[in-house]
C-alpha cells in the first residue's frame, strides 16, 4: 500500500497541489508557500521526467542508452543520478541496480502500462553484470559498456522528491508516486503526517518509500528485476515500506529489503531503516 499524505492531523494552513507525472500520482504540500511555487515544482518534475524517461527515443536517458560503447555528454541532473545509482549499488551490495533495461525488455516492459499490457518474450536466467563494470561517470560525461542499458526508475523518484523538498522548504512534503521526502515541523509542529493503511506516521526531515510487486505486473511477470537472476523477483515478499533519512535512501532500502526476502529483510531493515513494514 503506497504511503501518502494524511490530513487527519492537519492544523496549520497547508498549500497542496496534485498532478499526474512520471506515470504516477504526485502531490506537493507546503506551509507558508504560494500555489505558484508548487506549480513551479510540478513544471520541474515534468521537465526532468521528460529527460529521464526510457519510453521516449528523444529523451536524454534514451540517447545515453543508445550511445553505449562511447563517452557521451550528460546534463548535471543525469550525471547526479548516475552517481546516485552507483552509490545505491554499493550501499545495497549490488541488489539495487539500474542496469536492468535489457531484462525489462526481455519480459516485455517496453512501453507504459497505460498503453497496454506488455507481451513477454522468453526471458532466461542471466545474472546482471555489476553496475560499476558497465557504467563509468566523469564530470559532464558518462559511458555505458556495449549491450548495457539503464532504467533509473525509483531512484529517480526518490532523488527528485528530495530536491523538491529542499526547494519548497523550510516546511514541505513531496510525494512522487509513494516516494516521499519531508522537511520541517509539518502543519501541526510535530512532523508531516503520512498514512500507511490505518497508521499515521510523522515525518520530520525524513523520507519514506514503498517497493512493491503488486502493481505494474502482467501475467506471471512484474517490473522489479532481481539482478542476481535477471528475472522478476520472487522472494516471498510483495511489498516493503520504509522510513529513512531521505527519500532516495528510503527507496534503496525498500527495494533491497524486498529483494532479500522474508528471512533477511527484517535484519537488513533493522540496520538501515528508521521504521519498516513487510508484507508477504
Amino acid at each position: 500500500m503506497p504511503l501518502k499524505y494524511s490530513d487527519r492531523l492537519r492544523r496549520a494552513p497547508v498549500e497542496a497541489h496534485h498532478f499526474e507525472a512520471l506515470g504516477t500520482n504526485c502531490s506537493l504540500f507546503a506551509v507558508g508557500q504560494s500555489r505558484r511555487r508548487l506549480l513551479e515544482g510540478e513544471f520541474w518534475v515534468r521537465r526532468l521526467g521528460a529527460k529521464l524517461t526510457r519510453f521516449s527515443a528523444d529523451s536524454e536517458l534514451s540517447r545515453f542508452n543508445a550511445s553505449a560503447g562511447r563517452w557521451a555528454d550528460v546534463s548535471p541532473e543525469l550525471e547526479a543520478l548516475l552517481r546516485e545509482s552507483l552509490s545505491a549499488f554499493e550501499k545495497s551490495a549490488g541488489l539495487v541496480s539500474v542496469a536492468v533495461l535489457r531484462s525489462m525488455e526481455a519480459v516485455g516492459y517496453t512501453r507504459p502500462l497505460s498503453e497496454g499490457l506488455p507481451v513477454a518474450g522468453e526471458p532466461r536466467v542471466c545474472p546482471l553484470p555489476a553496475l560499476p563494470d558497465v557504467l563509468s561517470v566523469r564530470p559532464g560525461a558518462a559511458r555505458l559498456e556495449p549491450g548495457a542499458g539503464i532504467d533509473l526508475g525509483g531512484i529517480a523518484k526518490g532523488w527528485m522528491a528530495d530536491r523538491l523538498r529542499d526547494s519548497l522548504g523550510p516546511n514541505a512534503l513531496a510525494n512522487l508516486g509513494g516516494d516521499l521526502s519531508a522537511i520541517g515541523l509539518g502543519p501541526a509542529g510535530d512532523g508531516w503526517p503520512v498514512g500507511l493503511g490505518s497508521t499515521t506516521l510523522l515525518l520530520r526531515d525524513q523520507g519514506a518509500a514503498t517497493s512493491s510487486v503488486r502493481r505494474r505486473r502482467w501475467g506471471e511477470y512484474h517490473h522489479l528485476i532481481d539482478p542476481r537472476t535477471g528475472l522478476p523477483a520472487r522472494t516471498g515478499l510483495e511489498e516493503v515500506s520504509v522510513v529513512a533519512t531521505n527519500g532516495v535512501e528510503a527507496e534503496v532500502v525498500a527495494k533491497a529489503a524486498l529483494l532479500l526476502g522474508t528471512e533477511l529483510a527484517p535484519v537488513y531493515c533493522a540496520a538501515h531503516a528508521l521504521a519498516w513494514w513487510l508484507s508477504p
